[in-house]
């Protein structure tokens, strides 16, 4: 491959999920910028990288988005091939369109690998399907956390007759249950907790968006975390023997 940056997506965390994209750009990376959500694992494919952290988490303190920007571009123009390695998908609340706009502006060559985002992940380990054929026509993927600390337009979402998957929300729980509770969905609404997607440690709390709060504070909920809302997130696990008939 020609000396470029690939935005690459890591997935949720099991790197079984990478894609072969995924690989072989690690398998052909001098250079490897890498995120703190990232799997450690997911190194074995890029041996004789150099391989820097470059982490961001809420509420932790994160390497400067202008500061990845410069180093992208600086091993780019010395002719190295650069992976940026990002947890989920570089486009799902991964600035990865961000990171891409601003490297082209510069003339550096750039392309962006999908990964399997964490809410898609972690639902269907729990044998949640986002979309159900009578249930829920469609799903919404919304984060938490907004750049500007701006208010989400709650009741629209509320009203979207989709399973909605909140990411970034565990420092935020009280703001969204009481802003789709004031949105109308009612207190009955299926919730799951879903901690550590795709993960051995993997945990998962199911409750109501009306106890959501305080079952989350008893289950001891931590980030990295996704909500699932809505009745899908009601549907059980598939059994051994449902999976194998």
């Amino acid at each position: 491959m020609a000396a470029k940056v690939w935005l690459v997506g890591a997935g949720p965390g099991d790197p079984e999920l990478l894609t072969l994209k995924a690989v072989r750009a690690l398998g052909e990376a001098e250079v490897v910028l890498i995120d703190d959500l990232v799997n450690p694992a997911v190194l074995e494919h890029c041996p004789n990288a150099r391989v820097i952290p470059v982490g961001k988490r809420g509420g932790c303190r994160s390497t400067p988005q202008a500061f990845i920007h410069r180093l992208m571009a600086r091993y780019a123009r010395q002719g190295l091939c650069v992976v940026r390695l990002k947890g989920g998908d570089p486009c799902i609340f991964g600035r990865g369109k961000e990171e891409a706009d601003w490297l082209a502006a510069r003339g550096i060559e750039v392309e962006l690998v999908n990964g399997i985002t964490a809410g898609l992940a972690g639902a269907t380990q729990c044998g949640i399907s986002l979309t159900h054929r009578g249930v829920a026509r469609g799903v919404t993927l919304v984060t938490a956390h907004t750049l500007d600390e701006s208010s989400l337009q709650w009741r629209a979402l509320a009203n979207t007759g989709t399973t909605l998957v909140i990411y970034m929300g565990v420092a935020r729980l009280e703001q969204v249950q009481g802003g789709l509770l004031d949105g109308g969905l009612p207190a009955s609404t299926p919730v799951a907790m879903i901690e550590n997607a795709s993960l051995p440690q993997q945990r998962e709390c199911r409750t109501t968006l009306g106890e959501m709060t305080a079952h989350a504070l008893t289950f001891a909920l931590k980030s990295p975390a996704i909500l699932v809302i809505g009745e899908v997130a009601a549907q059980a696990a598939v059994s051994v023997l449902e999976h194998t008939a």
